[in-house]
């Protein structure tokens, strides 16, 4: 299927989800398909609402039972909540045709603004470092209740299937051997870094897209690659995805602001960063989004690429 495709056999599935929450007379309308499905939810009384539908994810029920208290515990940063059903429960089920399988959803209060997106300003930046920084301190000790667990971020795919060393991998044996080379590397390192940090729920996405700026202020969104890991490893992902030292800069600058940087080394922090990379390549073989799929060859050959100036750095 095409996205807009996927997106069209979603609609008996939203229809039935929303159903079970008192709404009274909602429309929907599509604002993201990537990893999972995401419909904004307009009420006829005025009402905002985001639903989450778990396409691709493979998180368990215990997993979005963690997701939704960790949300709930946050009291520092600005994050959507989730909404209750009719039957007071915050995960919902429904049917999906094309998949032949019913898909878990969460329904969350709207948050008004912008992501910063590709392009954010150094403000911006500060503020998604200082929030980060605050997120550390208040989930540091936080204890799941029963029922709820989240993945252990000692595993260099942060618990999805291994697609690219693995059985079903399409690399050569020669790219699967320079894939497993690195996995090493960044295993040991991770190690090092654990011995000597403190464990605690992270968001483990966060991104200027998985953030919301409105008149001034930032809120925190998308927690559902949330795990069990050490603040570098929250650090490592945000930087990943910004193009300049200046950026860099910013984000760094706000998580001082809160609190001091967690230890690392500049080796250390390059390898959680190809960690990053080739856990994105992993992730494009195990998506079913199609234009996700079409940058395997390119984002493939520049993985490798990097994978070797590393090992031969």
């Amino acid at each position: 299927m095409t996205s807009a495709e996927q997106v069209a056999s979603l609609s008996d599935c939203v229809l039935e989800i929303l159903g079970q929450y008192s709404l009274g007379g909602f429309q929907s309308e599509s604002i993201n398909h990537e990893f999972n499905s995401t419909f904004k939810v307009l009420t006829d009384d005025g009402q905002k609402f985001a639903l989450r539908i778990n396409v691709n994810s493979a998180r368990t029920l215990g997993n979005l039972n963690a997701e939704i208290y960790l949300v709930q515990s946050i009291k520092s940063v600005a994050t959507p909540k989730p909404v209750a059903n009719r039957l007071g429960e915050f995960v919902t089920l429904g049917w999906h045709e094309a998949t032949g399988r019913k898909l878990n959803a969460v329904l969350y209060t709207w948050l008004e603004g912008e992501e910063p997106g590709d392009e954010p300003t150094d403000e911006q930046l500060f503020a998604l470092g200082a929030a980060m920084a605050k997120l550390h301190a208040e989930t540091l000790g936080l204890v799941l209740p029963s029922g709820a667990e989240l993945s252990d971020y000692a595993d260099f795919f942060w618990g999805a299937d291994d697609l690219l060393t693995g059985d079903s991998s399409e690399l050569s044996s020669q790219d699967k051997a320079l894939v497993s080379a690195a996995m090493v590397k960044v295993d040991q390192v991770v190690s090092e870094l654990r011995d000597k940090g403190i464990l605690r729920p992270l968001h483990a996405d966060l991104h200027p897209w998985n953030a919301m700026w409105h008149e001034g202020e930032l809120a925190v969104f998308d927690f559902d690659d949330s795990g069990i890991g050490l603040p570098v490893q929250d650090l490592a992902t945000a930087l990943y995805y910004l193009d300049t030292p200046e950026q860099d800069e910013a984000l760094l600058a706000g998580y001082r602001s809160v609190a001091p940087l967690p230890e690392y080394t500049d080796q250390q922090m390059k390898l959680l960063l190809l960690q990053r990379r080739i856990s994105l390549l992993n992730y494009l073989y195990e998506t079913s989004n199609p234009e996700h799929r079409d940058m395997i060859p390119a984002y493939q050959e520049e993985t490798l690429k990097r994978i070797r100036n590393n090992l031969t750095s």
